[in-house]
């Protein structure tokens, strides 16, 4: 029961992603809450007019020729102001891709921030125009009237709290910062997904399963091209249990699907066309990658972040620094709690699905290597990202702190080679040699 909860808030989680990651969703609700609101003010208004109840006091009373000048005046202040925070929202996005990247974008429009402004106001002008209508020849809607103006003051709010937002959300180190909290985010489902009792194990090692599918499995080809986003493992076990198969995928969230290349390995091979045909329903894919079951992702926007910062064009040394202390945080994280399953077993313990889950060396390797290169001759980057791996190898178990002693290898010997002034080398060195003696320290007999 366990299991099957934590698979359904996976893919719960992705659902809501999809979501979010959107502008007509919030705007859309909203809207809808106007008209509701605006059903509900109507009904008190013509209540009223029938003196089946008494309005308040500060309730605005007017003609109908004063409340529609007033309501078309609200009306065209709003759409105005939609407008503008349009507009404000292009030059925002326009910014993300040309500074931080292509990629950066979907942080900027998934902001609830964005999403809310726009969808008050598009819910006031709505309603705005929905009470000018129900204007009569001597009929006027004074408590829907007044409920617009006070809804005009709360888009002033609004307004003034989304300049403010978008201010500060266009900060550099912010933006960083934003990416690592999804980031732990999706490296705290993924763990809790991961994690768990084993169950019962029954049914051949995997080791046979996996000479099985080398000799006699058949291969399914994708159907539809694009980044493989999501891929319901729990389905998948159920189907392979139902036909009694072993599946075995040859990519993960993150890579690209190519039509009519090789997705997944089935066996027994006469299962195959009917497990090739429910396969299309399971693996979700599309233009982009998410951070759904894709850690490599977040690892790689940082470091897109990062690359950028350090290219010729830029020059920007904190920026990079920037990304590699947040790198360094997650990889602590990653180096305690990042155990992906690559064998998944049905509720009698059979394996049922064997996936390539992305490794921990394998993450190490994408958070430093790219950096390193693009770090070439600057000893301030080569430092930082010394001490970051200092910091992971201290909390890191002794069998993973090989991967982190190759990467320092590799920036000492980037060190050595392209940093010229020997006091910049031994500033570098200096980080290593701690580094060294940590190592040894954990060294088993030490």
């Amino acid at each position: 029961m366990g299991i099957r909860f934590r698979h359904f808030a996976a893919e719960s989680d992705w659902r809501d992603e999809a979501l979010r990651t959107n502008l007509w969703l919030i705007p859309a609700a909203e809207s809808v809450a106007a008209v509701l609101l605006f059903v509900v003010t109507l009904s008190i208004d013509r209540a009223a007019l029938h003196h089946e109840l008494t309005l308040p006091s500060w309730v605005i009373s007017g003609s109908p020729d004063a409340a529609r000048e007033i309501l078309s005046s609200l009306a065209a202040a709003i759409i105005t102001v939609v407008g503008v925070v349009f507009s404000i929202m292009i030059v925002t996005l326009t910014l993300a891709s040309t500074q931080f990247g292509p990629r950066m974008l979907r942080t900027f429009i998934r902001d609830r921030g964005t999403q809310l402004t726009l969808g008050t106001f598009v819910a006031t002008f709505f309603y705005a125009m929905l009470v000018l209508i129900s204007i009569g020849a001597t009929f006027v809607p004074h408590l829907s009237v007044t409920v617009a103006l006070a809804l005009t003051a709360i888009d002033l709010g609004v307004l003034i709290y989304f300049i403010h937002h978008t201010a500060t959300a266009i900060q550099l180190p912010e933006v960083i910062a934003s990416i690592a909290r999804d980031l732990a985010r999706a490296l705290e489902t993924e763990g809790a997904a991961s994690a768990g009792p084993p169950g019962i194990v029954n049914g051949p090692a995997p080791d046979v399963l996996q000479a099985r599918l080398d000799r006699d499995g058949r291969v399914v080809v994708a159907q539809a091209a694009g980044y493989l986003r999501f891929v319901r493992h729990a389905t998948l076990v159920r189907i392979a249990a139902e036909y009694d198969a072993v599946i075995r995928l040859h990519y993960r969230p993150g890579h690209f699907l190519t039509h009519g290349h090789p997705m997944a390995t089935v066996w027994p091979p006469g299962v195959a066309d009917e497990i090739g045909l429910r396969l299309e329903g399971v693996h979700i894919t599309g233009p982009l990658r998410t951070l759904s079951q894709d850690i490599a992702f977040g690892i790689d926007q940082l470091v897109e972040i990062a690359i950028r910062a350090l290219s010729p064009a830029v020059n920007d040394t904190f920026t990079a620094m920037t990304c590699i202390d947040w790198l360094g945080d997650s990889l602590c994280t990653i180096a305690l709690d990042w155990h992906p399953h690559a064998y998944h077993r049905d509720d009698n313990g059979e394996i049922r699905l064997i996936t390539v889950p992305v490794s921990y060396e394998r993450l190490v390797q994408r958070s430093f290597e790219k950096v390193r290169e693009a770090a070439s001759g600057m000893p301030a980057v080569l430092i930082r990202q010394l001490e970051a791996l200092l910091k992971i190898m201290a909390v890191a178990p002794p069998g993973r702190c090989q991967i982190l002693l190759d990467q320092a290898e590799m920036i000492q010997r980037l060190n050595l080679r392209t940093v010229p002034e020997p006091a910049d080398q031994a500033d570098v060195t200096a980080p290593y040699d701690a580094l060294l003696k940590l190592h040894a320290g954990r060294a088993p007999g030490a």
